[in-house]
């Protein structure tokens, strides 16, 4: 596989409400030429989503199939609740015809793809807050979320922050410094693109 393998996986990862949306956002102006896979999940809809555009939304039962059936790269239970994963097949044609691809995934997630994917062909970006509370002040301050997932998401980002030292590159995400926080993580990427051989002028 490994000689099959032309493109860079590059996974943004870390805690609830540490900015990792802000980034990707940010990345797909930079670069509209990377593919951006979508993840699928077996969360119900939010008012004003729409099936493709941020998740495919499946049911259970189709989610548990297509893990029997292998076909995802990585999958895992976020929140305690809901399914969310990523299919192997588009991230894995995409490596062999030499893309780039970025995906947000959570922690789990990261260690899941790192078993499948070449060290060559992956980099791993954490992102951080400044410290436990300034996290947990900013998952509070998501009015749009019921209390009950604020709650599990300040539990899951406590044990996701603990983990940052399992990726290649963490990178901090200070409060009102989000730019930032985008400029070091697009260094990272201009760095591996060269390291891996890859114009992006050329995707």
């Amino acid at each position: 596989m490994e000689n099959e393998l032309k493109g860079l996986l590059i996974i943004i990862s870390g805690p609830s409400g540490v900015g990792k949306g802000t980034v990707i956002r940010s990345l797909k102006k930079m670069y509209p030429q990377f593919e951006y896979p979508i993840s699928h999940t077996t969360r119900d809809p939010r008012p004003g989503e729409k099936d493709g555009e941020v998740y495919h939304f499946i049911s259970k039962e189709q989610f548990e199939q297509g893990i029997e059936d292998g076909d995802f790269l990585e999958y895992a239970r976020v929140h305690e609740t809901n399914y969310y994963g990523t299919l192997k097949k588009p991230i894995m044609d995409g490596l062999k015809q030499g893309k780039v691809i970025v995906r947000e995934v959570d922690v789990q997630g990261a260690h899941s793809m790192k078993e499948v994917v070449p060290p060559e062909n992956l980099v791993t970006i954490f992102i951080k807050a400044k410290n436990k509370e300034e996290l947990m002040q900013r998952i509070a301050h998501r009015g749009e979320l019921p209390e009950e997932e604020v709650k599990r998401r300040m539990k899951s980002a406590q044990r996701e922050m603990d983990l940052a030292d399992d990726f290649d590159y963490q990178v901090w995400s200070l409060q009102d410094q989000i730019q930032k926080c985008v400029d070091d993580v697009n260094a990272i990427v201009v760095e591996e693109m060269e390291k891996a051989g890859i114009d992006p002028e050329n995707l």
